[in-house]
């Protein structure tokens, strides 16, 4: 019986060894299509018609631009935690010309902005060049969002669109980290005040501890292996033993 369930079970961490490869090759596959991604030159961010089709695996980090125009007005601050300290990032929407929205993450700044300030050139056409980000619904890890108090914690881009009074259905399911605008930051500091949006922050990082499960599951499966050799070992000896007994009892 014993042997039986060393068996399955020296099986059974063997499969979960080689599935974590299978998960090592597959992560590292993603890894290495996001990087050729954001080094890609930015193409056009996807439209309507291909909304129903963006997904994580084929669109996550895309290198794209759009142009319209920022909707300052309907700017919405989300509590963040990034390299230059705690602060805020700056959603804002852009409307392009055919009347479809997308949300974009203007940057990282350390207080919100007056609600009621406006920026000069309101409604001049830009053209924003950044990451293609999927929404991150709910809030924060330990927090929901709050939209009835402003407060975000998550950049919920259908939940922002709704709390803005923005027409849900012409909203893109996605926003778009913008990029560095080209100005050299000063040295960091957490006591540092950043008024205008800082791009280009996006933290590009995977959950990769393939390997080393990998490598637990073999090592367990190989102790299973090792113990049930010695046990079957010690079996065939006191087996031996107790032949060779008899028969010098029965000689």
């Amino acid at each position: 019986m014993w042997a039986l369930v060393a068996l399955i079970t020296f099986s059974g961490f063997t499969a979960l060894g080689i599935w974590q490869v299978q998960r090592l090759d597959w992560k590292q596959n993603l890894i290495e299509r996001v990087n050729q991604r954001v080094a890609a030159p930015a193409s056009p961010a996807p439209g309507p018609n291909a909304w129903p089709a963006i997904n994580e695996r084929d669109d996550a980090y895309r290198h794209v631009f759009v142009t319209g125009q920022l909707l300052y007005e309907k700017t919405t601050p989300v509590q963040t935690s990034t390299d230059l300290g705690q602060g805020f990032w700056l959603m804002t929407p852009l409307q392009q010309a055919d009347g479809s929205l997308v949300m974009i993450n203007q940057g990282f700044v350390t207080e919100p902005p007056n609600e009621k300030a406006t920026k000069p050139g309101d409604h001049q056409s830009v053209t924003i060049t950044g990451l293609l980000r999927l929404s991150q619904t709910g809030g924060g890890v330990l927090r929901d969002n709050d939209p009835a108090t402003n407060r975000w914690y998550s950049r919920d881009v259908d939940a922002i669109a709704v709390a803005r009074a923005l027409p849900i259905a012409r909203v893109a399911p996605y926003f778009i980290d913008a990029d560095a605008q080209g100005k050299t930051l000063a040295p960091h500091s957490l006591n540092q005040t950043y008024r205008e949006p800082v791009g280009g922050l996006t933290v590009i990082s995977f959950y990769n501890h393939h390997l080393q499960y990998a490598l637990t599951w073999f090592a367990l499966a190989l102790m299973v292996g090792a113990g049930a050799f010695w046990v079957g070992r010690e079996e065939r000896l006191v087996r031996k033993r107790h032949r060779w007994n008899t028969a010098k009892h029965t000689s």
